[in-house]
């Protein structure tokens, strides 16, 4: 302690003849690098992440798109979107509107490497699409699937895509909600949706939302920004829903589409109007609905058929009534519950596939 106070006094005697402005450059030389200071090991929660990131990565791809040519000939007009390798036969799952009215799709792996890419079928009802490149150019590794079913609010999830093209992101959130409904350009609602604030921007689209155990849960597909960027509120496709309709598409190229051939008034127009159910605006020529002699508005937009029942379970929404539709399957009889003029009766008819 006496020897410090000696050097001090010393070094504020120097400071005081040859000025404070030489010892401070002195002490404090910046011609040369800093010393590292070493750190301890990462965290448990970093390495499992560090190890996450390196383990999915691998199964994550860009999916870049070229929709048009210019009077010189030259491609342009592209976009771009995540995806991720669903099996090693190369199939590619990503969202339907990352590649819509694409002429041409590439796909960029993890290792740089860019292959051309097929459509091999998509459904926008439910915003997937299915590619596939040639196996036999690369080495694959295929993404781990999980269950959306049993998700619980609060558990950790993590994104992994290209935001604003910037490949291999990886951005961790949680599940903020569950059983979320999304609309589709196709004019139906995907039924539960995840919700998470994991870091969702455009670019992200496509991509896998996964576990902490690496394995998918989610397809990222949508964010809820008045400024069109994350605002911690994004949506992801369950994957149970995924596992069943890529299946459809690899197998056959398209997803069939349970329906009854109706279309109905917009949801918020019917509860402004105080009516409880699903308004029917008009019926499919030729579907399921006409055959069994449901009726849409009428002239002068007089109130047609409303249904309030599907095989006496109450349904109010429309997701209400896909989600019978999916439960019941194509092929297979129901029963609606429809009020006429005030009056209910039962309409029995048949669920058909009303894919485009």
């Amino acid at each position: 302690m006496f020897w410090r106070s000696v050097a001090l006094a010393a070094l504020a005697l120097c400071a005081m003849l040859i000025g404070e402005r030489y010892v401070r450059d002195f002490l404090y030389r910046a011609d040369e690098p800093r010393p590292v200071t070493v750190r301890a090991e990462l965290d448990v929660d970093e390495k499992r992440t560090t190890a996450l990131f390196a383990a999915i990565a691998p199964s994550v791809v860009s999916i870049q798109t070229m929709s048009g040519t210019n009077p010189f000939g030259s491609e342009e007009g592209g976009g771009a979107g995540s995806g991720f390798i669903w099996d090693r036969a190369g199939h590619i799952v990503t969202n339907h509107h990352v590649i819509q009215n694409a002429r041409r799709v590439q796909v960029v792996l993890n290792d740089g490497q860019t292959l051309p890419a097929r459509l091999i079928g998509s459904a926008p009802w439910t915003d997937l699409a299915v590619l596939k490149i040639d196996s036999t150019l690369a080495s694959l590794r295929p993404i781990q699937v999980g269950s959306s079913g049993d998700l619980l609010v609060g558990q950790t999830v993590f994104a992994i895509g290209n935001p604003f093209g910037l490949s291999q992101t990886l951005t961790q959130g949680i599940v903020s909600a569950l059983g979320r409904r999304l609309p589709t350009e196709a004019g139906r609602e995907i039924a539960n949706v995840i919700q998470t604030d994991a870091a969702i921007n455009p670019g992200n689209s496509g991509g896998p939302l996964v576990d902490s155990a690496g394995r998918l849960v989610g397809v990222n597909t949508a964010i809820l920004s008045p400024a069109g960027a994350s605002a911690g509120v994004g949506f992801a496709i369950p994957v149970d829903t995924v596992n069943r309709i890529v299946a459809e598409l690899i197998r056959t190229g398209r997803a069939p589409l349970p329906g009854i051939g109706i279309a109905m008034l917009p949801e918020e127009m019917a509860a402004r109007a105080g009516i409880r159910g699903i308004v029917i605006r008009d019926v499919r020529p030729g579907g399921a609905a006409q055959r069994a002699g449901l009726q849409g508005l009428g002239p002068n937009g007089a109130l047609g058929d409303v249904i309030v029942a599907v095989n006496g379970r109450p349904v109010n929404l429309l997701s209400d009534l896909t989600s019978e539709l999916e439960r019941v399957g194509i092929g297979n009889a129901l029963t609606l519950s429809v009020i006429r003029d005030g009056r209910m009766r039962e309409v029995g008819l048949t669920i058909q596939d009303i894919a485009q």
